[in-house]
């Protein structure tokens, strides 16, 4: 984190802090809640943002508060599943290249052929990691499922279950068909790519 993100972190905390003390002296204080759970928002703490604007929403039902409502349900429902992005290790704006190149990258740096000698604990998390870079990818590099994930609907709606796709044919089509690579072991722990 940057110096200037830990002083806004800081901010958000104290924010909250003062927002706290305030409803504590008056818990009708509506600006209070609305200010603690933008800060929540901001700070990622979306539990907390939904029991605010709940609250808000409860006191003061206009349409302004319930749509802050939805939009603070969303973003929690949202954190609360696999995060794509974070999986490829790209952006959220990412272009189609680069979706690919990183898929390409942590394809080949979690396939379990590399793992072949490590032990039977590893090769399963890395199998995960593998199958979840190729989740990842098939939702990132289609744009109907990338809009319906960037914009938090269910996935499984609509024919789009994840449970239908296989990772090693999303790793074959990538590289090519069967024996279209193979791990080659040079020495402890160092591996290169032999495509055939």
């Amino acid at each position: 984190m940057t110096a200037l993100s830990l002083l806004k972190l800081r901010k958000l905390d104290d924010a909250i802090e003062d927002c706290t003390n305030a409803v504590k002296l008056d818990d009708t204080y509506i600006k209070a809640y609305l200010r603690r759970a933008q800060c929540y928002m901001d700070t990622e703490q979306y539990e907390e943002a939904v029991r605010d604007y709940e609250k808000v929403y409860q006191t003061e039902k206009t349409k302004e508060h319930k749509q802050l409502l939805k939009n603070a349900q969303l973003e929690l429902k949202k954190s609360k599943r696999k995060d794509y992005y974070k999986i490829l290790g790209v952006d959220k704006n990412a272009s189609e290249d680069e979706i690919k190149k990183a898929y390409r990258k942590r394809a080949l740096m979690h396939h379990p052929d590399r793992h072949s000698g490590a032990s039977a604990e590893v090769q399963k998390e890395e199998e995960k990691k593998f199958k979840e870079v190729g989740e990842a990818f098939t939702i990132l590099s289609d744009p109907k499922k990338k809009t319906r994930y960037d914009s938090g609907q269910d996935l499984d709606e609509e024919g789009m279950n994840m449970g239908d796709f296989d990772a090693n044919n999303i790793f074959k089509a990538f590289f090519g068909g069967p024996g279209g690579f193979s791990f080659e072991a040079s020495g402890p722990g160092n591996f290169f790519f032999q495509f055939g």
